[in-house]
């Protein structure tokens, strides 16, 4: 299987090239050039397998040029430090199944794709002798989890860009507070928009990426998107399994859509299997207004309880664009270069009653957010984090269209990284895991500097491999 460009203007390259090159060389996104489905029969011989199993199952159906035993060595590293053999369980919560994404040892689902990426660059560098310096932008759970994927690897600076005082504390500190020699974090002054524009810009820079040997863990990178397929046809067999019934709905809080897209392509997969996905955003919400009234346009960024999805401009956004315009490079690019002058995507009718097929979405506001962790707990004992309750009450706003099946909401952080929102929707805080405990008491190192291109590529300059 080969990879190309959203926007068409780089000649096909393998797996291994597309980890390595992050964003394509001409400003788009990377994709497979066809996406594989699985018959029922495959299915039912995978429905037994374990986690890491159908990891390998399903990520070799993307990957042709790295080995078997290699693959299989990646993933088993990936995954030997949850805390749970199953790596992503589901719990039963009231008419809902939860689907645990934060089992990893930054408490986060990031962590299931960013092990994996971490091992892969690890594996790559070391067969080819070569260095990378990694730079990425988070809104807040990505960076901890990148970090914690490379930390104290040989042959790898990693720099993180987050907006400062727009995380949790607990956030903060699970990036800052890892003071390993090979890790930078850089607290911007501004918001996540500018961080991940900024990234943006100086990886479309191809000299300085070429002379720095950037390489990208933001979900633009394909490898991310990958390995977070896997859960969606996980606790698709799993529920499918326990209820009898033909097809399941997921629900995702969404924020830069690449978990959701994971989904979309997980849906292509295993068809008819995936019934309905649930497209929740908080009050930052350009991509329930694309699906609604067919506009993708910016506004403003709003602060909310659920920081990790306090973004406008949605990054993978562009990998379904090329789907919805079936395939047509050209008009992405011209899409995107009008988005950049006007802030602004319009679909036509058509596209727009694709869209409506694809997904169902509601916007939830932070005093819904807060109601549906009270009222979760309350009615059941279970805890969930502000993003987890987005989805939740995205899922009851929108159950009328989702008859067809049981639903899986993702839980995709664990409820211990946000003590004040918690505090103040159920009146305490949820008990910390070992990994957070002492956590402000640790030595933190981290650097201030503005939203600014120049300045962030003039500390890259400084400290780079």
């Amino acid at each position: 299987m080969k990879y190309i460009s959203t926007r068409g203007g780089i000649d096909p390259i393998s797996f291994t090239e597309a980890v390595m090159m992050g964003l394509a060389a001409d400003g788009g996104l990377l994709l497979p050039d066809s996406i594989p489905s699985v018959d029922s029969a495959t299915l039912d011989v995978w429905k037994d397998l374990s986690y890491p199993d159908l990891a390998l199952k399903i990520m070799g159906l993307f990957i042709d040029d790295l080995s078997n035993e290699k693959l299989e060595s990646i993933i088993n590293n990936s995954y030997k430090n949850f805390d749970v053999p199953d790596v992503t369980p589901i719990a039963k919560v009231g008419k809902w199944h939860i689907l645990e994404l934060f089992h990893g040892p930054t408490l986060a689902f990031k962590d299931i794709a960013l092990q994996v990426l971490g091992n892969l660059f690890s594996l790559l560098l070391k067969e080819s002798g070569e260095k990378m310096n990694i730079l990425g932008a988070t809104s807040g759970d990505t960076g901890s989890a990148a970090i914690y994927g490379v930390k104290g690897k040989d042959n790898i600076n990693i720099f993180i860009l987050h907006p400062q005082g727009r995380v949790s504390k607990v956030q903060a500190l699970q990036m800052t507070t890892v003071t390993e020699k090979n890790v930078f974090n850089i607290a911007l002054k501004g918001n996540f928009d500018d961080c991940q524009a900024i990234v943006k810009a100086i990886f479309n820079q191809l000299d300085f990426k070429a002379q720095y040997r950037l390489g990208s863990i933001n979900s633009i990178n394909w490898a991310r998107v990958l390995a977070q397929i896997v859960y969606y046809v996980y606790a698709t067999l799993k529920v499918k399994r326990q209820t009898g019934d033909k097809a399941v709905n997921f629900s995702v809080p969404t924020g830069n859509f690449g978990d959701i897209f994971a989904g979309y392509l997980a849906k292509q997969i295993i068809r008819p299997d995936i019934e309905k996905l649930v497209l929740a955003t908080n009050e930052n919400n350009i991509l329930t207004r694309l699906v609604l009234q067919g506009r993708y346009a910016k506004s403003k960024v709003i602060p909310t309880i659920s920081p990790s999805m306090d973004i406008q401009v949605a990054s993978n956004f562009e990998r379904y664009l090329y789907y919805l315009y079936n395939q047509e490079s050209e008009r992405v690019k011209r899409s995107f270069m009008f988005l950049d002058k006007k802030d602004v995507i319009i679909i036509n009718q058509e596209e727009q009653a694709r869209v409506r097929r694809d997904f169902v979405s509601a916007s939830i506001d932070q005093a819904t957010t807060i109601k549906t962790i009270r009222d979760t707990y309350e009615e059941t004992g279970y805890i969930i984090d502000p993003h987890t309750a987005v989805g939740v009450a995205a899922a009851e706003r929108l159950k009328a269209d989702l008859q067809n099946g049981p639903t899986v909401c993702l839980a995709t952080a664990h409820p211990a990284k946000f003590p004040d929102a918690l505090n103040n929707a159920i009146g305490k805080e949820p008990e910390r895991p070992k990994v957070l405990e002492g956590i402000e008491d640790r030595p933190s190192r981290y650097e201030v500097l503005p939203a600014e291109v120049d300045a962030v590529k003039n500390y890259i300059v400084k400290h780079a491999l």
